[in-house]
């Protein structure tokens, strides 16, 4: 089987030489850093789940390409079954993880790859799709972790890219060649990259006449020379560096989002690995083609995942309290299963409304109006949901002492005493499911919900172009047979 296991991805980042900076230091081993080490746990159990009987048939799939059983995270959707199994994995790898699906963004773009790779060449004559297909087969074959990057540093808006003072706030091609081509620049708020085998890049924005140098695609090993990760760092990340007990913290072994700048300093890609040189006017599909598909990812799969967590944390502090009979908790859970319920659907309801995009190139997208619809329902519900449970849960959740005080004979009484609020349960979990909700309330969350797969104006604008409000007049002109003005 092509399939690896948890410890043989492990053994294989041992291989890798990634260049990390951390709070102002070089990380010399992502496997020993605690905070980076989150990332390769993660992506370690997304590997795990893939080998479970219990989960193989949502997290692995058939591959017609090499003819094996691969990871759901290496496979393109051919049918809009493989588009529901997308969609179901991506619930179950973000309630089980509660935290970024390192691997998804890479999965993403591989179906905006596929489908406008395969365009390109029919339109054009260009000889893009075997060599992407090549690529992914080897992928799928060494069973690889795949990160994908778009976002990037960009300058003003009101100004056109070649009008930017810096050339560089774009990633672009400097130097091309009869071996492959040169790239400079950066991408930015890149998910657990640096703990992944490969790294593949799609443009951000759509690019015109004279931008063909920032037009490009492609892959490259995440160590490759050249490529420098400054990583994210925040109140929970000083949190986990000085934790001495992981299990003190909100998600002991997953953490929050860890993320990074990439930065590439004139990094050599060979032809092989180019999916996207200059054909300017195709940039904005790769970026369109992606996003559908991610935004069913974040708004209708992973954020609905995020919200069982919650919503399980609410449940069990109303039972903690003895509130199980409190009508107004009651209702507030109540509606926090009704705006999960509603995110799922939408993702759902993208994901069955999916089509065959281009027809003829095997690959099938998300719908794009309940795509951006489910993002946007989420970008809203995820903040609703964060708010009613830190209702739920109270001052606790902010004013909670360490953990550590449980071990400090000078106060482990009181504390245990007076944090367990009568209740049977041991205080330890009491104070570790109000940890839990400071980590979604009062985290990373909210705002990488937010922002995540597009700001909320993206997808409204997004929206604006698909709807269908002809469709809506045309049935209030026939049911009152109205008559055009002569």
């Amino acid at each position: 089987m092509a399939l690896m296991t948890p410890d043989q991805f492990e053994e294989s980042l041992k291989a890798l030489k990634p260049r990390v900076f951390m709070n102002g230091k070089p990380v010399e081993n992502i496997l020993e850093n605690k905070n980076t080490r989150t990332v390769v746990e993660a992506n370690k159990a997304s590997y795990a789940w893939a080998l479970d009987p219990e989960y193989k048939d949502i997290m692995s799939c058939y591959s017609p390409l090499i003819e094996d059983q691969v990871n759901r995270y290496t496979h393109i959707s051919a049918s809009t079954d493989d588009l529901v199994k997308k969609a179901q994995a991506g619930t179950f790898t973000a309630e089980m993880l509660g935290t970024c699906i390192y691997r998804c963004v890479g999965y993403d773009a591989f179906h905006s790859l596929a489908s406008t790779c395969w365009e390109m060449d029919k339109d054009l004559g260009t000889e893009y799709h075997p060599r992407f297909m090549e690529y992914l087969k080897m992928v799928q074959t060494k069973d690889l972790s795949v990160a994908g990057a778009l976002t990037e540093p960009r300058g003003k808006r009101s100004q056109k890219t070649l009008d930017w003072p810096d050339p560089y706030l774009s990633l672009k091609m400097v130097d091309k060649n009869k071996d492959g081509i040169v790239v400079r620049g950066a991408k930015i708020n890149i998910s657990g990259a640096f703990a992944s085998h490969e790294l593949v890049v799609l443009p951000q924005a759509a690019h015109f006449e004279g931008e063909e140098d920032y037009a490009i695609a492609f892959a490259t090993p995440t160590d490759a020379d050249g490529i420098t990760y400054v990583c994210q760092y925040s109140p929970y990340s000083a949190e986990r560096d000085l934790a001495d007990d992981l299990s003190e913290l909100g998600n002991p072994v997953f953490g929050q989002r860890e993320t990074s700048m990439v930065i590439f300093n004139d990094v050599f890609v060979p032809w092989e690995r180019v999916f996207h040189c200059g054909e300017s006017n195709y940039s904005l599909k790769f970026v369109s083609r992606f996003a559908k598909t991610h935004r069913m990812t974040c708004g209708g799969t992973c954020k609905v995942g995020f919200m069982n967590q919650i919503i399980g944390a609410s449940k069990l502090i109303q039972e903690y309290k003895g509130l199980e009979e409190a009508t107004h908790i009651n209702d507030q859970l109540m509606e926090m299963v009704v705006l999960r319920e509603t995110g799922r659907a939408c993702g759902l309801a993208s994901a069955t409304e999916g089509v065959e995009e281009p027809p003829g190139s095997g690959v099938f997208l998300p719908d794009e109006l309940m795509s951006n619809v489910a993002k946007l329902n989420i970008c809203n519900a995820f903040w609703r949901v964060m708010a009613l449970a830190g209702d739920i849960g109270g001052g606790l959740i902010v004013t909670m002492p360490s953990l550590k005080e449980l071990k400090n004979p000078e106060v482990k009484d009181y504390v245990k005493e007076f944090y367990s609020f009568g209740s049977d349960v041991p205080t330890e979990s009491i104070m570790k499911v109000h940890k839990l909700l400071q980590h979604w309330t009062a985290g990373q969350h909210g705002v990488a919900t937010w922002h995540g797969a597009g700001p909320v104006m993206a997808n409204k604008i997004m929206l604006q172009r698909v709807i269908d409000y002809e469709h809506d007049k045309n049935i209030v002109k026939q049911t009152l047979n109205l008559k055009e003005k002569k």
